[in-house]
């Protein structure tokens, strides 16, 4: 069964310096209906102006992952990284027993486009930890490339394991894939798991079901799903316990 969470039906603000969309229940926004997905609990879509950001603020027990679509975000934090976080880059904040950071548009002239995505940790009270690797774009294209893991860059050998992949610590996984139009990536799902899929870009069919960027899709008991680009399109998959 597919489930469609249209890209219009997001929670939605406008705070002049932030534009964002929420896919689950966050902060003032609340739908009974949306809370999360297996241990995905946020999926925020965000666009901060020029030279505005998320000012120093607290987080505990989450992992935290960041994938930039334009622009550049500048990342600090407790642990005492600094880092700049581009296209291409996937960053993974362990939260765990309590860390703070700050959030800023790197640029002074042009904004900058990400989204945000919290995952519950298989346990709590893990210590505080940061990762961030840059995946090469010609890894995703016409492929589903994983990103995130629970076993991090053991998760892959080959050719394909240069630039590797974040660990999170949870029985999840995470894939990013660009489709050119016609182009499909199938992707098998193991007996008792489901996946969340989100368009970030362009346009697609989800084994049928017409997607556009912002619109996400669960997908339960089915044992695998087809993506086939009706537009140039960018997505990820999220393969949950």
């Amino acid at each position: 069964m597919i489930t469609v969470r249209r890209a219009a039906e997001r929670g939605q603000g406008d705070h002049g310096w932030l534009l964002t969309r929420h896919t689950f229940s966050f902060a003032d926004y609340y739908d009974p209906r949306f809370m999360g997905f297996r241990a995905l609990r946020v999926i925020n879509e965000d666009t901060v102006a020029p030279g505005a950001g998320f000012p120093t603020h607290a987080h505990r027990d989450m992992e935290i992952v960041s994938y930039v679509l334009e622009g550049a975000l500048e990342h600090k934090d407790s642990l005492g990284t600094g880092s700049v976080i581009r296209p291409g880059d996937v960053q993974r904040m362990s939260a765990g027993t309590g860390v703070r950071h700050s959030e800023f548009n790197h640029s002074a002239e042009s904004p900058v486009h990400f989204y945000q995505i919290w995952i519950e940790p298989a346990r709590r009270g893990l210590e505080p930890g940061y990762e961030q690797r840059q995946i090469p774009a010609a890894q995703k294209r016409g492929r589903l490339r994983l990103v995130a893991a629970p076993d991090g860059s053991a998760a892959l050998d080959g050719p394909a394991s240069a630039g590797g992949t974040v660990t999170i610590h949870q029985d999840a996984r995470l894939y990013a894939t660009v489709l050119e139009r016609g182009e499909s990536v199938a992707h098998a799902i193991a007996p008792g798991r489901q996946a969340w899929i989100q368009v970030l870009r362009g346009a697609l069919a989800l084994d049928g079901e017409p997607l556009t960027a912002g619109d996400g899709a669960a997908v339960t008991g089915a044992p695998s799903v087809t993506l086939v680009a009706s537009a140039p399109a960018e997505a990820l998959v999220f393969d949950l316990a």
